[in-house]
């Protein structure tokens, strides 16, 4: 991609899945330098030398960046020359959030703040933004934090937009299969282990996303987006029953047991709500959802209003694509981590 040419590129977060991911798309291409930014020397060292042993010809254009997005002054000395940023530094452990809320307000929303108020003073020239799909109607506290942190970016892309040139927009996704602490190596973990499956609720429906068809939304954002917009990739979905079933046959049945939803979870996840359908855009594989151009002068919508606020059905996991257990034995055969597990059966 020419814009990528002589490019730096910040990956906020970047020891994470996603940013493993990205670096795997981006490491041969035509970006000067990439930038990891993260607060865990030991997975950032675990990197490099990755980096070193299996791509030592390109290992030198990759730098590393010790901070945390809820310290500003760390992410702004790291800001310094960076052309565009992937934003994926955040907290995304339900239980976890339920139990410290306000560690979630400080890394998603804070610290989020953080890094638009650093990207614009910078002159970065785009931000892309990962949410998830907990943030549409949430129920629990990861879910509010990343809502908050949505419209901290809707608030910061309004300011970029009026007093600089850094565009800012927002990806919206739901499950990543095999992601860190993501269902799919449980249960590989608990059958490899000879003990049953455990299953929160058989019909919970989840969409079900590869890390390459995240990259791949972020990167139509990053080519696409105006400011404030939202970028929804249509997915495919399954329920929680058949993703263990399609598990199961890949490498073995031992069972299953069922424990109960945990603290937060819903029964479905929403990708796009009744209101964001309103004023979204069919793009083919994804959805565009506008900013709210409102302003503050509510004087005039004494007068005007808005006659229709939402469309009929919001975008869930209970009305998307459903896969069945053959189709989601598919879809997770295509992971990388499926993958080379079954490798190391044979």
């Amino acid at each position: 991609m020419s814009v990528l040419f002589g490019a730096t590129l910040m990956i906020t977060g970047g020891t994470g899945s996603f940013g493993s991911t990205v670096l795997k798309h981006f490491l041969h291409s035509d970006l000067k330098e990439i930038r990891i930014f993260s607060r865990d020397e030991k997975k950032q060292d675990d990197m490099r030398h990755e980096l070193q042993t299996k791509y030592p010809e390109d290992a030198g254009k990759v730098k590393f960046y010790i901070g945390d997005v809820r310290n500003s002054q760390s992410v702004r000395d790291a800001m310094y020359g960076v052309d565009y940023i992937f934003h994926a530094a955040a907290l995304k452990q339900v239980p976890s959030c339920e139990f410290f809320p306000m560690e979630a307000v400080r890394t998603n929303v804070e610290g989020t703040d953080n890094v638009l108020h650093a990207a614009i003073d910078a002159g970065v020239k785009r931000v892309v933004c990962l949410s998830t799909d907990k943030a549409a109607y949430p129920i629990n506290a990861m879910g509010i934090s990343k809502a908050m942190m949505e419209h901290v970016i809707y608030a910061n892309a309004r300011v970029a937009a009026e007093h600089g040139n850094t565009v800012i927009c927002c990806t919206r996704y739901g499950n990543v299969m095999c992601s860190r602490g993501s269902v799919i190596p449980l249960f590989i973990d608990q059958i490899t282990s000879g003990n049953p499956i455990t299953i929160t609720d058989p019909s919970m429906t989840r969409f079900l996303m590869n890390l390459d068809e995240a990259v791949d939304l972020v990167m139509f954002a990053f080519q696409h987006a105006a400011p404030g917009d939202l970028f929804i990739q249509k997915a495919d979905a399954s329920t929680i029953g058949d993703l263990a079933k399609a598990v199961q046959r890949l490498f073995g049945d031992t069972g299953t047991r069922i424990i109960g939803t945990r603290h937060g979870e819903k029964l479905y996840e929403t990708l796009m709500t009744c209101e964001e359908r309103l004023r979204s855009e069919d793009m083919g594989n994804y959805y565009r959802v506008s900013m709210d151009s409102r302003d503050l002068n509510y004087d005039k919508f004494v007068v005007d209003g808005q006659v229709h606020t939402m469309a009929d059905v919001a975008y869930t996991s209970h009305n998307t694509n459903r896969l069945d257990i053959g189709g989601t034995v598919e879809k997770i055969l295509s992971t990388e981590y499926v993958q080379n597990m079954l490798k190391n059966m044979q």
